[in-house]
């Protein structure tokens, strides 16, 4: 299974409202997996988080078991450590170094992986030759219309046509005199439609004369247009695949612009997961039924943006339809030798990282998305809403109305007091105004949204059970762990094994995973009696609960942790304990995660303990200017922009590493690895040097 962390909110930009002028870093906010199309945004203007609670910043609480529980955590408003996030433990025993994640956007680069293995790179931006005979012929045929009768259109006329588009009024009008001859009115027609995609024409009567009107094309009228010219080659293919290359925006912001600027719905377009706000991303994109030529148009107007590598294909792009991301990750105001530098990250490509949910699944206000979780979970919804609508003091635009809550409870009140950039709150609050319950309220949040909130506070549990994991029983499975070698495939229909005193010896912590159960898996236990079978397990990848008799066959690399839900099976150990000590710390029961509410109702899934990151690689630079490149990007080496001269007698070090994760894998805790130094945004800050 694949972790759904990513958001989106239904977008209204311009081009005008984006910066080419890239902003010294603020905070770290590396890309984080995902698998959803409909997540709505909370409240933002920049980089707001999704709400939640608010937690104590001291040192973290254990309990008898030496966990720290999220019913421990004091309410106070600073945002969540990543000591209280369970991220405590490190694998390698290399010495750390400080350095700066991310001091400017530029110096995070995100290539997507396709389920093929290969690197997704933007190289051209160029319409595909697709047409036939047939087709060329009609495009060439229409291309006279305008360029070889020029007079078919008046001067005037165009210039009365290319106002209308300018304003953007869609009410507004022109007419056009019409010429008694019908084929020229043909012309007409066609060459206004060709000129202007974006409007439509009729001949009309208006005082025993003819006219052509022309105005603005309506949705569903647009929509004919576009399939009207889609490619007759192309008829058994209603989608077509692009490679979208974007800076310093989400995935959905991205989208939106693209929508925006053809008028069309960004329900037309899919894409296999989003990427990180802050860096320079490439991804691929699909759109239904959207000639190329629309798209290769956008690059001239959309800025910090590509569009390219066209192709046509028969099926959308589903969340999830990627094996990873490959990053570009330059490492600024390095502070360490470079032997000390070369020992960190040779660790990590010998020893991997330990898998933790990174700190943005927790966001970064002081309002923690596991604590609304947790009241999801329980069915306060009163307590969830309250805790969305909550002050934070992260952002001053919101201070208003989440005060206003805060004092008054009375959503109309607080309703005219919210941004209308703050869609999130505006759909509770709106449901509340109507005094719909609590319930039906937070349904006017997306469903992708709400399980946020739910699967953080699985992530949270799992971080903490991971840590104990490690800090009791070291690098090594013990009997009763569950396993799942690391080298399986299609771990959507794996089932995890039990590790017992049979097969302990077999697995390593790597094999710890996640994925989904299948709606009737069921676990085996391997021993002695069944141990020849288990080849054949192996190869539907299913997990095993380990034993004595495998124990020594298997790293840490192979073992798995279970989120919490009603549908997994837990380590045959003392682990299961803390699992259970700590769901029932927080008033919930290990033996009843159903809930009637189908959305909360959570099955759980598996997740590996460690990762081995693939394709690693690192270099050495010097510099003194912070603003100047030390990579490039896809849309850099399109316009074959030239790096600066390296710069041997810099004062300042760089480190440029390359690597590549899984989508369900945190860039975040890999460097965290390498570092052992905080990520959190507040630490990060403190080390920018210019």
């Amino acid at each position: 299974m694949k972790d759904t962390t990513i958001t989106m909110e239904s977008v209204d930009l311009s081009t005008e409202n984006v910066t080419t002028e890239e902003p010294a870093c603020k905070k770290i906010k590396l890309d984080a997996p995902g698998e959803s199309n409909n997540i709505q945004k909370p409240c933002k203007e920049e980089d707001a988080e999704l709400p939640a609670t608010v937690v104590d910043n001291e040192k973290c609480i254990e309990n008898k078991n030496g966990i720290q529980l999220e019913s421990e955590i004091h309410e106070k408003e600073v945002p969540i450590t990543e000591i209280q996030a369970g991220i405590t433990e490190y694998l390698g025993e290399h010495e750390g170094f400080s350095a700066v994640i991310k001091q400017r956007y530029s110096d995070f680069i995100v290539n997507e992986v396709d389920l093929d293995g290969n690197e997704v790179h933007l190289t051209q931006m160029t319409c595909p030759v697709e047409e036939t005979d047939e087709d060329k012929k009609a495009e060439d045929n229409n291309d006279k219309i305008v360029l070889e009768k020029p007079d078919v259109i008046s001067d005037e006329d165009l210039s009365k046509i290319d106002n209308l588009v300018k304003t953007g009024d869609k009410t507004g009008t022109v007419n056009i005199i019409a010429p008694e001859c019908k084929d020229l009115r043909t012309k007409m027609h066609l060459a206004i439609k060709k000129t202007f995609s974006e409007l439509e024409t009729k001949t009309i009567e208006e005082g025993g004369k003819k006219y052509i009107q022309v105005l603005w094309r309506s949705a569903a009228k647009s929509r004919d247009k576009f399939q009207d010219d889609w490619p007759k080659s192309q008829r058994s293919c209603r989608f077509v695949k692009f490679v979208l290359y974007k800076e310093n925006k989400d995935t959905m912001d991205a989208i939106g612009l693209i929508a925006k600027n053809l008028r069309l719905k960004e329900s037309l377009f899919q894409f296999a997961g989003t990427k990180d706000r802050r860096a320079k991303t490439s991804q691929e994109v699909t759109a239904n039924r959207i000639h190329p030529k629309k798209l290769v148009f956008l690059n001239k107007i959309l800025r910090n943006m590509g569009l390219g590598n066209f192709r046509y294909v028969a099926e959308p792009l589903k969340l999830g339809q990627l094996s990873g991301n490959t990053f570009t990750i330059v490492l600024r105001n390095v502070q360490g030798s470079t032997e000390t530098v070369d020992n960190a990250i040779s660790s990590l490509k010998a020893n991997g990282f330990i898998n933790y949910f990174g700190m943005q699944r927790f966001g970064t206000t002081s309002v923690p998305t596991h604590k609304v979780g947790c009241a999801l979970l329980h069915g306060d919804w009163e307590k969830a809403i309250d805790l969305i609508l909550q002050p934070r003091d992260d952002n001053a635009s919101k201070d208003g109305f989440q005060k206003i809550w805060k004092e008054t409870r009375n959503p109309e009140k607080t309703l005219a007091a919210t941004p209308k950039f703050c869609g999130l709150e505006r759909n509770l609050l709106e449901a509340l105004k109507r005094n719909m319950k609590p319930f039906n309220a937070l349904e006017k949040i997306s469903r992708n949204t709400r399980l946020l909130y739910v699967h953080s506070y699985q992530a949270l549990i799992w971080n903490l059970m991971v840590s104990k994991r490690l800090q009791k029983f070291g690098k090594l499975p013990i009997i009763g762990d569950l396993v799942l070698p690391a080298n399986l495939k299609n771990e959507e229909h794996a089932t995890p094994l039990v590790v017992t005193q049979d097969n302990l010896d077999q697995y390593t912590l790597h094999d710890v995973c996640i994925f989904c159960l299948t709606e009737h898996a069921t676990p085996l236990v391997v021993t002695q009696d069944n141990l020849d079978q288990t080849c054949d397990s192996y190869k539907h990848a299913t997990p095993l609960v380990m034993t004595q008799e495998n124990l020594d066959q298997y790293t840490l690399h192979d073992v798995v942790l279970p989120l919490p839900g009603h549908d997994v099976i837990y380590p045959k150990n003392e682990v299961f304990d803390w699992y259970k000590s700590a769901l029932a710390a927080d008033g919930l029961d290990i033996d009843n995660m159903k809930r009637t509410q189908k959305d909360y109702s959570l099955p759980g899934a598996y997740r590996h303990v460690t990762l081995l990151p693939k394709n690693v690689t690192w270099s050495h630079h010097n510099y003194d200017d912070y603003t100047l490149p030390i990579t490039l990007s896809d849309l850099d080496l399109i316009k074959e922009v030239q790096l600066p001269p390296s710069d041997d007698k810099g004062s300042l070090k760089a480190v440029v590493l390359k690597l590549t994760l899984p989508s369900s894998c945190y860039a975040t805790m890999a460097l965290r690895e390498v570092l052992k130094i905080d990520t959190s945004a507040a630490h990060q800050t403190t080390l920018n040097v210019k």
